[in-house]
């Protein structure tokens, strides 16, 4: 196993690392839209969390050797389903022609309150 650090995103808030390299999948942690230049979270609605929460995820991919395109699997935590709708419109940009399998999930409480939490599956590029 190899654990995988950037700066590029939000540093780990506990015993744990942002992205975990087994073999050839990366596995990340969740990640939320703190902003990793100050460690607020973003101001704004579901559509700014999920813009940043995939910037936060991007970099983590990238730091292990993967990308959003070599996504395999997302799960998605919302804060309240009726977001969906906002989040998957700013999810679908990102993804782009990528269509990962997913899981969405109505999460009763999320870290800081945000409305919105994902975390990736990923093959580590050749």
């Amino acid at each position: 196993m190899k654990l995988v650090h950037t700066g590029a995103a939000p540093a780990a808030i506990g015993p744990y690392s942002q992205a975990v390299v087994a073999g050839n999948l990366v596995f990340s942690a969740g990640q939320i839209a703190l902003d990793p230049a100050t460690g607020e979270i973003v101001p704004g609605d579901v559509a700014a969390q999920t813009d940043r929460v995939l910037a936060n995820l991007q970099a983590v991919l990238q730091a292990a050797g993967a990308g959003l395109d070599t996504v395999v699997k997302t799960t998605v935590f919302l804060a309240d389903m009726g977001d969906f709708a906002a989040m998957n419109e700013v999810y679908a940009r990102w993804f782009g022609d990528n269509k990962p399998a997913r899981s969405t999930v109505q999460a009763a409480g999320l870290p800081r309150n945000v409305r919105v939490e994902i975390d990736t599956i990923a093959l580590v590029r050749e």
